[in-house]
């Protein structure tokens, strides 16, 4: 009985698991209930059951990869001294760390979540909370965490769309401002 349940505890996973694989090969369109169900080895029952519609996989995919970024902006916050920068030092240590890594399957969640009001939500709030955070430093300057998140999303946002990729001759320096910026917050 208990291995019952502690595979049914475990299908949420499995089962996005399988969505981000689906929208990696086959796309925003083929992302269906019936490819989910054929990638995770499970009846379509078995995901309508954890997850009600197609939507709702693309809503959690989104909190599962915010979620991610959230903890891995607070690992990179651990490894810097206390203080009112920590916080954007950590933001930019977060994009020396991930700026190179997979864009396909950023540009598919991206674009799955364009097409999910609900998906957009998620994004918005994690704007606004990472906008808060940066407001809420003392000795901040007006304006200037702002500018930080903004050129830190604008970098990720334009590599993972396909825009254009740095090169380490260029991101060095740029990553290297952003931490001068996120530097100024301690006063």
């Amino acid at each position: 009985m208990q291995v019952k349940r502690q595979r049914l505890a475990a299908r949420p996973e499995i089962i996005l698991e399988a969505a981000a694989a689906v929208l990696l090969k086959a796309g925003v369109r083929g992302l269906t209930i019936d490819a989910v169900a054929a990638e995770a080895g499970l009846s379509k029952g078995g995901v309508l059951h954890h997850f009600a519609s197609k939507d709702a996989l693309v809503v959690a995919l989104v909190a599962r990869k915010l979620a991610d970024v959230r903890e891995e902006i607070a690992a990179c916050a651990a490894a810097i001294p206390a203080g009112p920068s920590q916080f954007p030092k950590a933001m930019v240590a977060h994009v020396r760390g991930h700026y190179c890594e997979d864009n396909e399957s950023a540009r598919a969640l991206l674009l799955a979540s364009m097409e999910s009001p609900e998906a957009q939500k998620g994004f918005q709030a994690f704007v606004v909370d990472q906008l808060d955070q940066l407001g809420q430093i003392d000795g901040a300057r007006p304006g200037e965490g702002s500018v930080l998140f903004f050129a830190i999303l604008g970098l990720f946002m334009s590599r993972a769309l396909g825009f254009h990729q740095l090169g380490e001759d260029s991101l060095v320096p740029m990553l290297d401002a952003l931490d001068r910026i996120a530097s100024r917050t301690d006063g």
